[in-house]
């Protein structure tokens, strides 16, 4: 991606279509080939402005396509920690069921909840 303007600004439009929640042309983009797991600059995939941003439908669309629901950033975040940090119940379950470990990630979604009392909640 680096050096293409164009390449990034098409990247950046999937990040802004995940963040969103604009689930059904993100899907359409995803079906036509775009990585399930296309990563940004921080090594974010498409899942973590989705879950962050509590579009539980996105989520699912994602890993229904081959995301990965335990990726974790550059940063050792995981979608699962922000979804728990955000307190996003339905986008937790999506990736649970999705096989997110919530042990994996720094701080892991345990430790996020922990973090926050609400491990009875959330993870």
């Amino acid at each position: 991606m680096d050096g293409d303007p164009e390449l990034e600004e098409f990247a950046t439009r999937m990040f802004d279509l995940a963040r969103a929640g604009d689930t059904e042309t993100l899907k359409a983009y995803v079906e036509a080939g775009v990585p399930a797991d296309l990563t940004n600059g921080k090594g974010d995939t498409l899942l973590m402005p989705a879950a962050y941003h509590g579009h539980a439908g996105t989520v699912r669309m994602l890993t229904g396509l081959g995301a990965d629901p335990g990726w974790a950033n550059d940063r050792g975040q995981t979608p699962l920690a922000g979804a728990v940090f955000k307190m996003e119940r339905d986008v937790v379950d999506a990736l649970l069921e999705a096989g997110a470990d919530p042990r994996e990630g720094t701080p892991s979604a345990i430790d996020a909840a922990r973090m926050f009392g609400t491990e009875d909640s959330f993870v």
